[in-house]
């Protein structure tokens, strides 16, 4: 299989994936509870974006067993299936590309943070406070 550049990136990535799998079974990491919470977050951002690759790397090695099949071999109805499969990965591999690329996109270190909104109800008498308790309600 050739290596195109998305499969090169999460190969970096899978290695630490590994590492950070070994790191959290580690007894003094579990001890550090900052760092254990850390790396459990990490693990979980990464172990979604190793799913993903595995099901890239399924797809993609789907395509090429279908075209070994259509090249090779005789019966039809082998051909048939192949087709069939070449045609399903094929409009499969550009969905998952592109999920691969927005998971691959640096999270926004603000997202993790609460936030505390108020809702008040302006101008607009009854019905901004009926807006208001909707509002509060969702």
């Amino acid at each position: 299989m050739e290596k195109n550049s998305i499969l090169q990136k999460l190969d970096g990535l899978e290695a630490r994936f590994e590492e950070v799998s070994t790191l959290i079974t580690d007894p003094a990491v579990i001890g550090d509870q900052q760092r254990f919470v850390k790396l459990t977050k990490e693990y979980k951002d990464l172990s979604d974006i190793m799913d993903a690759r595995r099901c890239y790397i399924a797809c993609l090695n789907g395509i090429k067993e279908a075209k070994d099949i259509l090249a090779n071999e005789s019966d039809p109805e082998m051909k048939e299936m192949a087709r069939e499969e070449l045609a399903e990965n094929e409009a499969l591999q550009p969905q998952l590309e592109e999920e691969i690329k927005i998971a691959l996109i640096p999270k926004d270190p603000e997202d993790a943070k609460n936030v505390q909104m108020e809702i008040r109800a302006g101008t607009g008498g009854d019905e901004a406070c009926l807006f208001a308790g909707d509002l509060f309600k969702m």
